[in-house]
């Protein structure tokens, strides 16, 4: 029996016929089937027996964490358009979405040992160098159009600094000090023959594994409905402004929901508070057309309340 159904990834609508049973093809087959590869129009030197080697180990390691690639793809769905968008917007290359891929997994709240957050993994003194908002309340790295915008600054800085997009993302994963310093002192400008860490000496392979197999995942067996993707949260932007600290629990009140979808929509929140300030957050689309004016009840009241000194938190 042979069927169609759609499929939905990064944003385009395509219609994929498949037999009703899922093969996955044999590693071997996969591998030599990939002759060339390319991030943002850069070559992949597989001509260099150890670039195919460090190419292979990566694509290999990918291929087989089935689980971990099917949950990209479903991720995607959520992510990428946004993404994308920018990308286009500022006419840069789409191949840089798949960074953010490998930098967290599309995951906004995820934060590393050493302590870089969101999407993009942003380490605080860069995310605050690129006008992301950091403080007790507030981590913009968590917001994923505030930090695809300061990412994507970062990029072209580094590589109009360093000269190609290859280098930009090895600086971008082990800082651009240490890749110049590296550079310098083993007297080579490709990324393909320095010996960098070992982290920044897999990261391009990785990136274009995630971008051979995503661009094409019904070869690799990945066949998804669009009913298995993630779809992107149906909420809308609203403004706030606070004169002092607010609930989140009280935003969620107001919006009909509860903590814990405000805080899924809005992970750049920190704490159980939204501090003083201008603030745009997510809300549940359902509830836009009542949010306006029971938020305003719920701020006179929740002041009223501060003002007499009976807070229960």
């Amino acid at each position: 029996m042979r069927i169609s159904f759609p499929v939905l990834l990064t944003g385009i609508l395509t219609v994929f016929p498949v037999h009703s049973y899922t093969q996955v093809p044999d590693l071997l087959d996969a591998l030599r089937n990939v002759r060339t590869a390319e991030f943002c129009g850069e070559p992949v030197p597989f001509q260099d027996p150890d670039v195919r080697e460090r190419f292979e180990k990566e694509f290999m390691l990918m291929l087989w964490n089935r689980p971990q690639v099917l949950l990209y793809l479903k991720r995607t769905a959520r992510f990428f358009p946004v993404i994308e968008s920018i990308l286009k917007e500022m006419d840069l290359p789409d191949d840089l979405k798949y960074m953010a891929l490998v930098e967290s997994a599309l995951r906004p709240e995820v934060r590393s040992h050493k302590g870089a957050a969101g999407i993009w993994q942003f380490m605080e003194g860069t995310g605050r160098q690129y006008g992301l908002a950091i403080t007790d309340s507030i981590d913009a790295r968590r917001h994923t159009d505030r930090a695809t915008r300061a990412a994507v600054r970062y990029l072209v800085m580094l590589r109009d600094t360093l000269g190609s997009w290859t280098l930009a993302a090895a600086a971008y994963n082990m800082g651009e000090y240490g890749l110049k310093e590296e550079m310098r002192r083993q007297g080579m400008r490709d990324y393909y023959r320095l010996h960098l860490p070992i982290e920044t000496q897999r990261y391009l392979f990785r990136i274009v594994s995630a971008k051979l197999i995503l661009s094409d995942p019904v070869r690799y067996g990945f066949i998804l409905m669009e009913s298995d993707l993630y779809p992107p949260h149906d909420a809308v932007r609203v403004t706030l402004t606070l004169t002092r600290p607010l609930p989140v629990r009280l935003i969620a009140l107001a919006a009909e929901t509860d903590f814990k979808r405000i805080k899924d929509l809005n992970p750049e929140i920190r704490g159980y508070d939204l501090s003083a300030g201008r603030h745009e957050i997510f809300i549940p689309r359902m509830a836009e057309d009542r949010f306006r004016s029971r938020i305003q009840k719920m701020i006179r009241s929740w002041e009223e309340t501060v003002r007499s000194g009976a807070t229960d938190r």
